[in-house]
């Protein structure tokens, strides 16, 4: 007979089960609550689009799309990849489903997304984000709102503390194209210096050379012109409005004029949440302001600002939230009351109490097992000189109401 071979779960993914999961839960709670009081609505996307999605809003020589995605071709010979992001799934679906008619829209999602890189601490090949966009809001004020709700997430999480918020400005197209032009003089002028990488960038995306973490870059990229020399009137002013509210609202931030997006649809607004307890992988949750993506995916030019975070990552930086306890233990004794057991469980969990039955096994081996799960309370069934007995035991009197309990119980 031929071996069976015993399945291995895949390279780069996880089971997420346990203490793990409960910290994976607490952070995904969490959002859902700071998403419903910013009055953001739930959106819920495909897994998978069509190639171009990813590659016209990420850009097709960027890492991601040139080495990450997970592409293949369907039955129908259509080329599809699992989503490496959310931000071009919500711009494809605002241009398909005509949302046009609901600006602005606050949107909040979270889900797996997928990207083919080495795996390592905090960073999985299936990962898991949380996103949240503002779509058809050109003010400043949506880049605050988004800031200020990510602020209080991470204060939710009891994580904000070693925490830093780094913003600078991109400024609009006219300040792109004139910072761009003096990025690329300078970068030439120390052509012969550069990595191999960053000559490669030069042609294609010359901002991108700013955050090169190759050594022989770090002199060149840190004595590059500053984006505030280039800066129009109305980017400043578009900047200073940022900060000024985001003093408004006591969210603390830091300046970090070396932060960029390469693609050109980026304006305006970039940050990153950083911390120094993650190691090298120190970014939380980042994002910016694209008011061009819409528009270069084929709809109508449409503004838009939005983040997305790690749950992984987020998940590693909080404390191990509290095991969820069974409120109450049923323990059959006897067989002949397994009935009667199965009734009062289901008469518990209707009235929100959760519960646990307990049938099998020697009636000291189900208390045992009932008491391992340090339950409020404890019903017993059983048979005394031949009578049905039920007792109710209260162990937490602190955690649970005794009335409450005896009138669903029935004593």
């Amino acid at each position: 007979m031929a071996r069976i071979e015993t399945p291995k779960r895949i390279r780069g993914t996880q089971d997420i089960f346990g203490e793990e999961q409960r910290r994976f839960a607490h952070v995904l709670g969490a959002f859902e609550r700071v998403r419903a009081l910013y009055c953001f609505q739930r959106v819920d996307l495909p897994v998978f689009e069509a190639t171009g999605v990813f590659a016209r809003s990420m850009g097709e020589t960027s890492d991601v799309v040139s080495k990450e995605m997970y592409t293949f071709e369907d039955r129908g010979g259509d080329s599809l990849t699992l989503r490496p992001e959310f931000t071009a799934g919500i711009a494809r679906a605002y241009i398909t489903e005509g949302w046009q008619q609901y600006v602005p829209l606050k949107l909040a999602t979270a889900g797996p997304v997928f990207r083919y890189e080495r795996p390592q601490k905090g960073r999985f090949r299936q990962f898991h984000q949380i996103d949240a966009e503002i779509i058809g809001a050109p003010e400043p004020a949506a880049d605050v709102e988004l800031l200020v709700l990510a602020d209080q997430l991470l204060h939710e999480l009891g994580i904000a503390e070693g925490v830093t918020l780094q913003l600078n400005t991109l400024g609009d197209a006219e300040t792109r194209d004139a910072w761009r032009t003096a990025l690329v003089a300078h970068f030439e002028a120390h052509r012969g210096e550069l990595s191999e990488d960053s000559l490669a960038r030069l042609d294609k995306n010359p901002m991108r050379i700013l955050d090169s973490k190759d050594p022989r870059d770090r002199p060149i990229a840190d004595s590059a012109p500053d984006i505030d020399a280039y800066l129009t009137q109305e980017a400043a002013a578009f900047f200073k409005a940022v900060t000024d509210g985001l003093d408004a609202a006591g969210v603390r931030w830091t300046r970090n004029s070396r932060l960029v997006r390469g693609l050109d649809y980026y304006r305006h607004t970039a940050f990153e949440f950083v911390t120094d307890r993650l190691g090298a992988q120190g970014t939380v949750l980042a994002g910016g302001r694209y008011d061009g993506l819409i528009g270069s995916l084929g709809g109508p030019e449409t503004a838009g600002v939005g983040w997305a975070a790690g749950v992984e990552r987020l998940a590693m930086l909080i404390e191990e939230p509290v095991a969820e306890r069974v409120q109450v233990a049923v323990v059959a004794e006897d067989p002949a009351q397994e009935l009667k057991a199965i009734a009062i469980l289901s008469a518990l969990r209707r009235d929100g109490i959760s519960a646990e039955l307990f049938a099998s096994g020697s009636p000291k081996k189900r208390y045992d097992r009932a008491l391992k799960l340090q339950p409020a309370a404890t019903v017993s069934l059983g048979v005394r000189d031949g009578a049905a007995v039920t007792s109710l035991r209260t162990l937490r009197g602190d955690a649970i109401d005794e009335v409450r309990l005896r009138e669903v119980v029935g004593q």
